[in-house]
């Protein structure tokens, strides 16, 4: 799209936003069940689009990182929504009475939505969901490194939705950098801390407020007192899902010192487990393109000059390869081996930016103090992650660390939870969008006060004398 075609769409959702300021809970439920029969009617060729971007990944891996999530997402909302849209009656102060007052729910207007390329479908979805349950119109623009994904979006966003109501914007950075410049009521980003901040100092120029979605370096804190077969397994999961490309993937793990080789024999048996092969198992995602595979491999070769111990994980080492899960795509060159790597420091790439790739670091501490002064040392992350027993410890570890979200015992599930909040804080962003608190960051909640004929304001009125000082003794006495 050209940029005056941008700009007249946004004017479109602009003036519908603005003509049609209340939307009832029919129309918001009727576009969210539109919502729900795109999913349905046309997943497959959905989970084509983004296998075809990717080179490998499988529709099955679609299916449960992208399309699940978005249909728990559409079920949690469509049965929640009337209950949301409801006024809030609040207490009135004894000063006030006999006013009442209430807390009316509306709509903000346009939401616009920058999404990323990992989860193409789910990250440009969510949002726009919970925007529509909000009320609002949206514009989408979805990233240009999934083009296959992008482009069906547009052509299913627009079979379903009228342009006034939800629309998609294809283009390159140039194109997103003019998307964030528009005067939105809302802009929702998820990306790197980077691109956040151009995209928060875009928006700051029409003071638009801002969801940023943002990554970093999620910690995964071993306790002493954990069953390491388990916890191996989970992080690999978590890790390893769509190969590591994930906003909330552990991105390293704080292990007792001495338990190194414990570890390493857990997490091999854990890959092993979830994926026999790596090479044209289309169930182990390929990195998104050759540049970022690049950037993967110059990691692992500068920590190891460094001094780091690099271990790779082939699967198949020490029996014969099973058959392929699948052939679907190109992209086996760039399905990379998952790797851990010991004695990582504070100089390497690896330990200074998002991995986003299969890439584990593994840091021994001697005391739970110094892996907690390990995380609080940097950036507050997206994610934390704790395996142990002990609810002592545990609470310990909560009360002194600061993440975006947290899982006890598993990896990436608190994600899954509808009722909890999903967002950053600091550099791994601010806001939310999932569930009631995803709904009230895209609403304007509007304070009504409905004054009473025996309203008792006058009291404050001036002339102020002997009388004013008596009710103002009085209220001091209550207060």
């Amino acid at each position: 799209m050209t940029p005056a075609e941008i700009h007249a769409l946004f004017d479109l959702q602009h003036r519908a936003s603005r003509e049609h300021v209340e939307v009832p809970l029919l129309v918001r439920r009727e576009r969210l069940l539109r919502m729900r029969k795109l999913l349905d009617e046309h997943g497959p060729v959905l989970a084509a689009a983004v296998q075809a971007d990717f080179g490998m990944r499988s529709p099955r891996l679609t299916e449960v990182a992208d399309f699940f999530v978005l249909r728990t997402l559409l079920s949690h909302t469509l049965k929640h929504l009337a209950g949301w849209m409801k006024p809030r009656r609040v207490r009135t102060p004894i000063f006030l009475q006999p006013a009442s007052g209430f807390i009316h729910r509306q709509p903000l207007g346009v939401v616009g939505v920058i999404s990323p390329w990992n989860y193409p479908v789910q990250l440009a979805l969510a949002p726009a969901i919970t925007a529509l349950a909000a009320g609002n119109r949206v514009m989408l623009k979805p990233s240009e490194l999934t083009p296959h994904t992008s482009a069906q979006l547009a052509l299913l966003v627009a079979q379903f939705f009228a342009p006034d109501e939800f629309s998609v914007v294809q283009g390159d950075a140039n194109l997103s950098a003019l998307f964030a410049s528009l005067p939105f009521d809302h802009l929702v980003f998820t990306g790197s801390t980077a691109v956040g901040r151009k995209v928060a100092q875009a928006a700051a120029q029409n003071l638009t407020p801002t969801t940023l979605e943002l990554g970093g370096k999620s910690p995964c804190i071993i306790d002493g007192q954990c069953d390491m077969q388990d916890a191996a397994l989970k992080i690999a999961h978590g890790k390893l899902l769509n190969a590591g490309q994930t906003c909330i993937a552990p991105d390293y793990v704080l292990l007792p010192r001495g338990r190194e080789g414990e570890f390493a024999q857990a997490y091999r048996a854990a890959v092993q487990r979830l994926f026999p092969t790596i090479e044209g198992n289309a169930d182990y995602a390929s990195i998104i393109t050759p540049r970022h595979h690049a950037r993967l491999r110059t990691m692992l070769q500068q920590a190891q000059t460094q001094g780091a111990e690099v271990v790779t994980i082939d699967p198949t080492e020490g029996r014969p390869a099973p058959p392929t899960v699948g052939t679907l795509g190109d992209g086996a060159s760039r399905q990379m081996v998952p790797t851990l790597v010991f004695g990582a420091t504070s100089q390497m790439q690896l330990m200074q930016e998002e991995i986003f790739g299969p890439i584990l670091p593994v840091i021994s501490y001697e005391r739970l103090d110094d892996a907690i002064a390990h995380i609080n040392s940097g950036p507050r992350p997206l994610a934390l992650y704790w395996f142990g027993q002990s609810e002592a410890v545990q609470g310990d570890v909560l009360r002194r660390t600061v993440s975006g979200g947290v899982t006890v015992n598993d990896t990436l599930m608190h994600i899954a939870h509808d009722n909890l909040p999903f967002g950053g804080v600091g550099d791994s962003g601010w806001g939310a969008y999932h569930g009631e608190q995803g709904f009230l960051r895209f609403c304007h909640q509007k304070s009504v006060l409905v004054q009473s004929r025996w309203a008792l304001g006058s009291m404050f009125y001036p002339p102020y004398g002997a009388r004013f000082d008596q009710v103002m003794g009085l209220l001091r006495r209550w207060l």
